[in-house]
């Protein structure tokens, strides 16, 4: 997969940051769902990271 990213032009994408972004449940699929779940763990699995670092630094 990353060769065929390697070998893509990306140079006529839109540049975006900081964009506002509105998520509705009533147009997501199941995709979608399932990507807001693992968003959900990873974020509560970097949370807990960062206290376990902050415990250390104490």
């Amino acid at each position: 997969m990353s060769e065929n990213l390697e070998k893509q032009n990306f140079g006529n994408l839109p540049i975006g940051k900081n964009e506002d972004v509105e998520f509705s449940e009533e147009q997501a699929d199941n995709a979608d769902l399932i990507a807001m779940k693992r968003a959900e763990e990873a974020d509560a699995r970097a949370q807990a990271g960062a206290s376990q670092q902050a415990q250390r630094l104490l």
